[in-house]
């Protein structure tokens, strides 16, 4: 990616806050001594495991089965949850109990749940193992979309409307004012996905389908809160990826932007592309340096086409999803954090210049048929944008280590089976 290329007006003052792109720095020898255990994760355990391996670090996963990354050929070794046992208790057995067979390892935490292990146990887990820098209470807050959202604003960064509600009767006192769509969208969203199988619930034009949604996830025990939805299609999505150190120091900045998601408007990405994009890195610099921020962050926006700004939707404090495309668009992100937690130098490395797309091809061309019923897209603007050169990666496939891809495949055959035997 050039970044002197497509560049918006101010763009020049906004790469002066960001020298670290303009510099390379060569990687000097990596000691691998100090193995890595990754808690938990997805498609992001089975990338990270890839690349820690790849350089040579034994990697080991601590979770359920059915973890992708436990498949792979570089997985070392797996620790298994038992049937009946909650993820927290499992972790807190395995690394806080009388064993001391895993001290001294880097421990990276690649999902909600192992955040909030993490965080809750963090003095502890800290005397015994490398941990990420993090401030526990702060990381946690990041796992409320509310209290994300309330600190966003606080530190002037632009957020969409949002109304926090306990009762159905909070919901009824908002009739004159939302805008529709809004979402339904939980607080903590590691305990919505399990009961409804959904990140949240979009409502489009109904008052009365409203309070259905609401009260739906009220039934449950949770707690939600209203979001006003930011208008427009999928490709006004962008995201920040940064890591800062106990002393201050951002150890990298990163960009990407979506594509396409599926389902449309409300999925999961599934064609995102690697490009240094300024105004979103400054955005996301200033609401992790004003909330005081430390460890691994992600934060999303989406470009409000009715004022031009830039919005949060949500904030990760780990690996994402896109995490194969991070590293093969030459950002070795965990690499860089590894050699910062065991005290080595690390080198400043410019975001890549190859374009490069991270594509799941079938949940794409689900994305695809979804926006052409719609009359938003037809295949002849599908099929541009699937080329325009650079390279593409798939989110977990790989022919040198097939076997992920391959529990991915089953688990996926399996949830789509279940979904047609319900109807």
């Amino acid at each position: 990616m050039n970044i002197e290329q497509n560049k918006p007006a101010g763009s020049d003052r906004l790469d002066r806050l960001f020298p670290e792109a303009a510099r390379v720095a060569s990687l000097p020898p990596l000691e691998t001594e100090v193995p890595v255990l990754l808690l938990g994760g997805g498609s992001n355990a089975v990338a990270a495991a890839r690349s820690l391996a790849g350089a040579g670090i034994r990697v080991s996963i601590a979770g359920r089965p059915g973890n992708w990354g436990m498949a792979s050929r570089h997985c070392a070794s797996t620790h298994l949850a038992p049937d009946g046992m909650g993820l927290s208790e499992f972790w807190g057995a395995l690394l806080l109990g009388e064993d001391r067979a895993l001290d001294g390892h880097v421990i990276f935490a690649l999902c909600d749940e192992s955040i909030e292990f993490l965080s809750t146990h963090y003095a502890a887990l800290s005397r015994r193992y490398l941990t990420e820098d993090s401030d526990p209470e702060l990381r946690l807050a990041m796992l409320d979309k509310m209290d994300t959202l309330e600190r966003a604003r606080a530190v002037g960064v632009p957020v969409p409307d949002f109304w926090p509600v306990a009762a159905i009767e909070e919901v009824e006192a908002l009739r004159d004012r939302i805008r529709f769509p809004v979402m339904v969208k939980p607080i903590h969203s590691h305990l919505f996905v399990p009961v409804f199988g959904a990140k949240l619930f979009i409502v489009e034009d109904s008052f009365e389908a409203l309070l259905a949604a609401a009260r739906r996830a009220m039934d449950a025990g949770l707690e939600i809160m209203i979001v006003e939805m930011v208008p427009g299609p999928d490709d006004l999505l962008s995201s920040y990826y940064t890591y800062i150190d106990k002393g201050g120091q951002s150890l990298f900045h990163y960009t990407k932007r979506i594509i396409r998601r599926f389902p449309v408007n409300r999925g999961g990405a599934c064609y995102h592309q690697s490009e240094w994009l300024p105004e979103t890195a400054a955005m996301g610099r200033r609401f992790f340096e004003g909330i005081g921020w430390r460890g691994m962050g992600n934060i999303e926006f989406k470009r409000d086409p009715r004022d031009g700004k830039l919005k949060v939707i949500e904030c990760n404090p780990r690996f994402t999803a896109a995490h194969r495309l991070v590293v093969a668009a030459g950002l070795p992100i965990d690499l860089m954090i590894y050699r910062s937690l065991t005290g080595q130098p690390v080198p400043v490395i410019e975001q890549g210049q190859t374009i490069m797309r991270l594509w799941n091809p079938i949940r794409d061309f689900f994305a695809f048929a979804e926006l052409r019923r719609r009359g938003e897209l037809g295949m002849a603007g599908y099929l541009r944008s699937l080329g325009g050169g650079g390279q593409r990666v798939l989110p977990v496939f790989s022919l040198s280590d097939p076997a992920p891809s391959l529990m991915r495949l089953r688990e996926e055959g399996r949830r789509a089976l279940g979904r047609l035997l319900r109807r």
